[in-house]
């Protein structure tokens, strides 16, 4: 059957399961799917941006809370001022993060950026970066997952729940179908991006 809402996805999942019994566990199957999902892939449909202000004296600047991976980040103006990223032990050694000024590098530590220089006035931070889908539920029918990869998101699900049905003969069969599946998503995703791009061959020098 069709599936484009969490009600259509539960059905299917009990379906291909065969199996009726199950209506109180198969969200738990779905919600592992999702967070499986979330760790395995990063496409242009789940980048999102967001702002954020700066504080004078602060380095510290808090992460969207449904952050999953950076892929840009830089302070608004004209023209904008990218920040350059830094390894954690990097960031700790090298970077100027007891000055004040403009910030010039960042590092991710726990649930924050650190930045470098700290900020010596308010800037507002532009950030690109991989979200992580708002997860299905009664009140909200369709994601990211469910609207574009239904497919990897229904094998997904059903692996997660053959340990609990003591089924593993069937795991193997909806592990190799959801790595397929991911990794078509991925090179479709890849190749859509840099398909208008002409290959470029640069000489560097050391």
């Amino acid at each position: 059957m069709a599936y484009t809402n969490f009600t259509d996805l539960k059905a299917s999942v009990a379906n291909y399961l065969g199996r009726s019994d199950l209506t109180s566990v198969i969200p738990d199957f779905i919600s592992f799917a999702e967070l499986r999902m979330a760790r395995d892939l990063r496409t242009r449909q789940m980048l999102q941006s967001a702002t954020a202000l700066t504080v004078s004296g602060d380095g510290k600047v808090a992460l969207p809370t449904n952050f999953l991976e950076i892929r840009d980040l830089h302070i608004q103006g004209n023209p904008r001022y990218p920040i350059t990223y830094m390894s954690p032990s990097l960031f700790t050694r090298d970077a100027p993060a007891d000055e004040s000024g403009k910030p010039i590098y960042y590092t991710i530590l726990a649930t924050e950026f650190e930045l470098a220089p700290k900020p010596d006035t308010a800037y507002t931070l532009e950030i690109l970066y991989y979200a992580k889908p708002t997860v299905l539920s009664t009140g909200n029918a369709s994601n990211v997952f469910l609207a574009n990869y239904p497919d990897a998101l229904l094998y997904a699900s059903l692996l997660e729940a053959e340990p609990y049905l003591i089924n593993d003969a069937r795991s193997q069969t909806w592990a190799t179908l959801y790595d397929r599946a991911i990794k078509n998503i991925s090179d479709a995703d890849q190749n859509g991006e840099y398909s208008g791009i002409p290959l470029q061959m640069r000489v560097t020098s050391r």
